[in-house]
């Protein structure tokens, strides 16, 4: 039994080199590869994901605020008198959700705004999860651009952004 499991495991191996490798030539061959390779924390794994799951409905996605939404990031605030409540998006994007959710995790610990926002999100008393979805919504809108003007991200360039336009997480 062991021997005949080993066999079938190196057979699904072999699959799923071939599976990666189609997957790695298509990213690489994208007009956008560019773009998502760059963002940190992304890698081998989360950046054809991001790039398939973004570019795969981008003529419905009109702003950022739109992707925002699809992707789940965007909270869902109600009110009915004096209650008012937000909660998490349901109608979303779960796979594109997943994926801006192991991101941001990555980028909180590889770049130093995000490390610094996820950090006053917690201090906040937001969850883990409630952090890296506002982190997400965050990184949502710089994609969002870099898809737009067609340049890769910059980290330098994201921070003297940040320093004119006042941002509380530069200080």
């Amino acid at each position: 039994l062991a021997v005949s499991l080993v066999k079938m495991l190196r057979c699904i191996q072999a699959q799923l080199d071939d599976y990666d490798t189609q997957i790695n030539s298509t990213f690489n061959s994208h007009p956008k590869q560019a773009i998502f390779d760059s963002l940190p924390g992304a890698g081998a794994k989360l950046a054809p994901r991001l790039l398939a799951e973004i570019c795969s409905c981008e003529d419905v996605l009109t702003s950022a605020e739109a992707l925002q939404c699809h992707a789940g990031t965007a909270p869902v605030s109600y009110q009915s008198g004096k209650m008012h409540k937000v909660r998490v998006r349901h109608s979303c994007n779960k796979h594109l959700r997943a994926a801006v959710h192991l991101w941001t995790f990555q980028t909180q610990k590889q770049c130093a705004w995000a490390g610094v926002y996820y950090k006053a999100q917690r201090e906040r008393g937001k969850s883990h999860a409630c952090a890296l979805r506002s982190l997400g919504h965050r990184w949502l809108k710089i994609v969002w651009k870099m898809c737009q003007t067609g340049k890769a991200y910059d980290s330098n360039l994201h921070a003297t952004n940040q320093l004119k336009h006042g941002s509380w997480i530069f200080k």
